[in-house]
C-alpha cells in the first residue's frame, strides 16, 4: 500500500510503498497497537505509519546510533 504522511519533525511530506493491507491499516486506525495489527513490518516502517518521520529523518535528527 502506498502511504503518505507528513513528517512530525521536518513537515516534508513523503510516500512510501509499505507491505499491509487495508484491513490492517483500518485496524490501527481504529485503535489497535500498530505492533499488533502489523507485525511484520520494521520499526522503520511502524514509525513512517506512525509519525511520518523517515529512517533518513530519524538518523539526521537523533543520529544512527541513538
Amino acid at each position: 500500500m502506498l502511504i503518505t504522511n507528513t513528517s512530525a519533525i521536518t513537515g516534508v511530506t513523503h510516500s512510501r510503498e509499505i507491505p499491509v493491507t487495508d484491513e490492517q491499516y483500518l485496524d490501527w486506525e481504529n485503535g489497535r497497537p500498530i505492533q499488533y495489527a502489523m507485525p511484520h513490518l520494521s520499526p522503520d516502517d511502524r514509525e513512517f505509519i506512525k509519525t511520518g518521520i523517515t529512517p533518513e529523518e530519524w538518523d539526521a535528527f537523533w543520529g544512527e546510533n541513538q
